[in-house]
């Protein structure tokens, strides 16, 4: 029976790693995160088989995936961000606010309340949006469905749409072709990654999406610093990648989209006119400062920091600008925002509301 578990994780990592192969030989982009992700889908749609990841695995590879994104960080990269803030504070900002009124108007026409609507649009982290809905009684399952539309349409559309426009060859860079260097083992320099991994670790659940950030932030402090890290194998990356897939995979359910029925569609058409806002504002980034196309629209983008930094290492853009400015953005929705619809939502009549 102890064989159990590992034979049914043998049998998620056949599925999603076959599914990022079959992505990878298409020349999709983002093949082993998002082939994984759809391979454990539709397996589990269609077969009604539960697949078996354990939390720690999946973040485990988002861990390894933020060591991977400080490696991209150099000296010169603290001083290239610096200008850009004020102005994608402002464009995230604009995002938001557009998210928020859009959110709102389509209750006029559909049996969804403002705060149940609002929460599920808005392109913060699903379980963050989830909790911040619950304290103000909306209806967190329709939240979480919402959530799921949004991110998957983000997921999708997002890096096909700037990998097949920016590439020279229409067609993405695989991932572990844009290290930079070829791999080398690193021998005892593999050491300096011990912290970060432990930060990563203890902090998960105390910084908003700790356990990406904090491994990035530290390999990043080292990098910038006289320290010489290793580089990191290409196999690992793929393997935390297709890690990821499973894990955001195994989450999706088919019955929860179809209990948000013709909903869905409506909060697909929301997430697709964001998506075209975000890249309105990503051009008006890019003529407004230095960052070429690419990086601003991407850094821009309502979609998370780990498919949009890969999406930069197939395009030309700069992956680490890319994930500081996402973590601004996404600092600032997890932290600022919440509060601030508390507050309006709580002022207003309820009846106004519903």
């Amino acid at each position: 029976m102890r064989n159990i578990p590992i034979l049914r994780l043998i049998e998620a990592y056949i599925i999603g790693g076959l599914g990022g192969y079959l992505f990878y030989l298409a020349n999709l982009p983002l093949p082993w995160v998002l082939g994984a992700l759809s391979s454990i889908m539709l397996y589990q749609g269609f077969s009604k088989r539960k697949v078996y990841c354990p939390d720690p695995l999946k973040q485990s590879g988002f861990l390894v995936l933020g060591l991977f994104f400080g490696l991209y960080f150099t000296k010169d990269t603290l001083m290239t961000v610096a200008p850009y803030i004020l102005p994608y504070v402002l464009s995230t900002i604009a995002l938001v606010a557009v998210s928020i009124m859009n959110s709102i108007l389509v209750t006029r026409w559909i049996s969804v309340d403002k705060i149940t609507s609002v929460f599920g649009s808005i392109p913060g982290g699903l379980s963050e949006m989830v909790v911040a809905s619950e304290s103000l009684n909306a209806k967190s399952s329709l939240v979480v469905i919402f959530q799921t539309v949004r991110l998957l349409t983000v997921l999708f559309l997002v890096p096909f749409i700037v990998v097949h426009t920016f590439s020279s060859n229409g067609i993405g860079q695989d991932i572990t072709a844009s290290i930079g260097s070829p791999y080398e083992f690193g021998g005892w320099h593999y050491l300096w990654f011990l912290p970060a991994i432990m930060g990563g670790v203890l902090l998960k659940n105390k910084v908003p999406a700790g356990i990406v950030i904090i491994p990035l932030a530290l390999t990043a402090l080292f990098n910038i610093t006289l320290i010489e890290m290793a580089t990191l194998p290409p196999v690992l990356l793929i393997l935390a990648q297709i890690t990821v897939g499973i894990g955001m995979g195994k989450g999706i359910a088919f019955a929860d989209l179809k209990l948000g029925g013709k909903y869905c569609i409506v909060y697909f058409g929301l997430t697709v006119t964001l998506i075209l806002v975000s890249f309105g504002l990503g051009t008006l980034l890019a003529a407004m400062t230095s960052l070429n196309l690419p990086t601003a629209i991407l850094s821009v983008a309502p979609g998370g920091l780990i498919e949009m930094v890969l999406t930069a290492t197939s395009v030309g853009g700069d992956p680490a600008v890319v994930s500081s400015l996402q973590l601004i953005r996404l600092l600032f929705i997890i932290i600022v925002v919440p509060p601030l619809l508390k507050w309006y939502f709580r002022r207003i009549p309820k009846e106004k509301i519903a």
